[in-house]
């Protein structure tokens, strides 16, 4: 899922999370070249991720974590709890990637991996994804604009869209003051986990 651009180039990149990377690929048993070839970057953007010299944003936090089949909380380090069906919201920490601002939603490990996302206004790269999964959004503030496929839809608040993340698929704020939502997607493993796709949506292969 499209969920912020790229970001630039910042001291301030989440240094714990660059070497965190790295040993998840080399677990993965993944070349730099390969695992940046499966989430659609260069090698030299990836390389500049795990050395803390680029921050991942969001949807790229996503990508990493099912190409190594993983989640974005061993991602960022936290250290998983006993399965809890409770979720205090004065207990979740936010995390700021890229201008993004996110909260986990739900316990680490799941099949399904909720979040609360502030997506800023701001310019958007063409950048597309498909992956094997499922997606569900639900816009609590703010519209969304929502690209499915061949078709582009508005989204207002109380408004939702459940979709076959294979399906093309890229979203933006379309509010000044950004958009608040709450984000669900399957957790799936797959040699083809994810495929980034700039302008025209064809698949790479990996």
């Amino acid at each position: 899922m499209s969920l912020a651009p790229h970001g630039p180039e910042s001291a301030d990149a989440l240094p714990a999370v660059a070497p965190r990377l790295r040993a998840l690929r080399r677990r993965s048993g993944l070349t730099l070249e390969g695992a940046a070839r499966r989430v659609g970057l260069s090698p030299a953007h990836l390389s500049r991720l795990e050395t803390g010299r680029r921050q991942p944003s969001l949807p790229m936090l996503l990508a990493l974590a099912r190409t190594y089949g993983t989640t974005v909380s061993e991602l960022l380090g936290e250290t998983p709890a006993a399965p809890d069906p409770v979720v205090r919201g004065d207990g979740v920490e936010a995390v700021e990637a890229d201008g993004w601002l996110y909260r986990q939603a739900g316990c680490p490990g799941r099949a399904m991996q909720p979040l609360r996302v502030h997506v800023p206004r701001g310019p958007q790269r063409d950048l597309v994804r498909v992956h094997p999964g499922e997606e569900w959004i639900f816009v609590l503030e703010g519209e969304l604009r929502l690209a499915l496929g061949n078709a582009e839809h508005l989204l207002r608040p109380g408004d939702s869209a459940h979709f076959d993340s294979l399906t093309p698929h890229r979203i933006a704020a379309a509010s000044p003051g950004g958009t608040e939502l709450l984000f669900v997607h399957t957790l799936m493993q797959s040699p083809t986990a994810e495929l980034c796709l700039g302008g025209a949506a064809r698949p790479r292969t990996p």
